[in-house]
């Protein structure tokens, strides 16, 4: 066994000497330094003397469950991975390990290849897990998060991919079109061992039925007419990284059976090809439908559900989390724009009282559309397009809208006008905001004698807007 002092350091689990005997070999060829017990006892008692970057331990053991360790390896020794060792054909135990807060797991008999990934990955997570620890080097290895906002609920979901980064098993990514499922999976492979490798998006709804074995595993040349060469699929491409399964509920069942074998077996056979390849792939997957009720109506194995639904997370809507509009808008007007582009504060509101039934999406097409009609490097509520309902603030309510944001964001409402009593709201904000406008615009072009260029300069828009905004509230000049 390797003396150095430096090196990581492995425990193994396992009751059967001659397979503890092997992973000790394959490990200390490795560079590793490794610890054998055979069972829970011994096991503890190593563990609260030394420090492990892996813990590999059997299910199966004389004084107890290997369920059990990860329980404990979870509790007391959050920053040590730990992997299970299943018996064949046990996928289910592997599932429920996943669930229970497993590194990843390896089947028996165990193939060496697969155990030196499994290695490979838990070594590179408790390094990432040992750097972000020290206070100096926490801005160099955790970067900067994709999901925007500082309400509750983001919270918690950017707490959970935390959690999610320091797994190997496949999580499932909930919510409704447009909250960014996508930004949710990207990020946990970035905070998670795999954050070097690749990361594939796969739309699985737009994907023709007939070609999904192709893109998926890949095919040999001559496979089919038209293929002219070997190509690789979206496995192969994300090998040793994170494929992510958009929308999978819209998955044909029989390609269903055909993804259920690639997870379990770890392994593709491209289309044409006589023999099966290793892929080491983190699988994420996402869906806005509801993947259970699906299972009900026959419209997605069961199988396949239990074995991509080990760990969920749910993405809350932009409705529920209004407070985030003012930063998510800062974020994405940045995006879209070079220039120093801002939103009035009644313009701010709007938004802030809109349901966006399109989410954080339909909040970009909003702002992207506002730029062009914008004057002065200034977001007007009249440059906005919001088709939805809006909810109606009430005056109350309105200060703990304005003390979620920045204090450069803070809102002031305009005076009220004397088109209603000060104490009524009413039935609808857009109708009657619209009404207001359609009787100012109304009012410069009966002073400027409809003349709309200078109809405009009056009421501080472009010539574009106006003629937007007439035409939109259906002006009879």
């Amino acid at each position: 066994m390797s003396t150095t002092t430096d090196c990581p350091r492995i425990l193994v689990v396992d009751d059967e000497a001659h397979l503890r005997e092997l992973l000790e070999i394959t490990l200390i060829k490795m560079g590793l330094d490794v610890d054998s017990a055979e069972n829970i006892s011994q096991a503890r008692s190593y563990l609260a003397k030394k420090t492990y970057s892996l813990v590999l331990t059997d299910m199966r053991l004389p004084d107890g469950s290997g369920m059990e360790l990860v329980a404990e390896v979870n509790a007391l020794y959050k920053s040590t991975p730990i992997a299970v060792i299943t018996a064949f054909g046990s996928a289910d135990n592997a599932v429920v390990a996943l669930k229970a807060g497993a590194f990843d797991y390896v089947s028996k008999p165990v193939a060496l290849d697969q155990l030196r990934k499994l290695v490979r990955s838990a070594l590179d997570l408790s390094e990432v897990a040992q750097k972000g620890s020290q206070a100096a080097e926490v801005a160099q290895t955790i970067p900067d998060s994709f999901l925007i906002g500082r309400s509750a609920g983001m919270q918690m979901v950017r707490e959970q991919i935390g959690r999610l980064a320091r797994s190997m098993a496949p999580v499932i990514i909930t919510g409704e079109s447009g909250s960014g499922k996508e930004l949710a999976a990207r990020e946990i492979h970035v905070r998670s061992a795999r954050a070097n490798k690749p990361f594939i998006a796969v739309n699985c709804g737009a994907i023709p039925e007939t070609l999904m074995e192709a893109e998926f595993f890949g095919y040999r040349k001559g496979a089919f007419t038209g293929a002219a060469d070997d190509r690789e699929g979206f496995f192969q491409a994300a090998n040793g990284g994170t494929l992510m399964l958009d929308e999978v509920a819209d998955l044909p069942l029989a390609m269903q059976v055909k993804l259920l074998r690639a997870i379990q077996e770890r392994s593709i056979r491209k289309v044409g090809a006589t023999t099966e390849e290793a892929v080491d792939v983190r699988i994420i997957s996402a869906t806005h439908q509801n993947l259970s009720a699906c299972v009900a109506e026959g419209r997605f194995r069961q199988d396949l559900y239990y074995r991509l639904n080990v760990i969920e997370l749910h993405l809350p809507p932009l409705r529920e989390r209004l407070e985030d509009i003012a930063d998510l808008s800062t974020a994405i007007l940045k995006k879209l724009s070079t220039d120093t582009i801002r939103l009035s504060d009644a313009a701010l509101l709007a938004l802030s009282t809109y349901e966006f039934p399109g989410n954080v999406r339909e909040l970009e097409n909003i702002l992207e559309r506002a730029l062009a009609f914008a004057n002065d490097s200034c977001i007007q509520v009249v440059d906005l397009a919001m088709r939805g309902k809006q909810k109606v603030v009430h005056p109350l309510q309105e200060d703990s809208l304005s003390a979620t944001r920045a204090p450069a964001e803070s809102v002031v409402l305009p005076p009220t006008t004397n088109a209603l009593p000060s104490t009524e709201l009413p039935c609808s904000l857009p109708d009657f905001l619209e009404n207001i406008e359609a009787q100012m615009i109304r009012r410069a072009l009966l002073q400027t004698n409809n003349n709309r260029t200078q109809a405009a300069e009056l009421l501080g828009i472009s010539f574009r807007q106006l003629r937007y905004q007439i035409q939109k509230l259906n002006i009879q000049e």
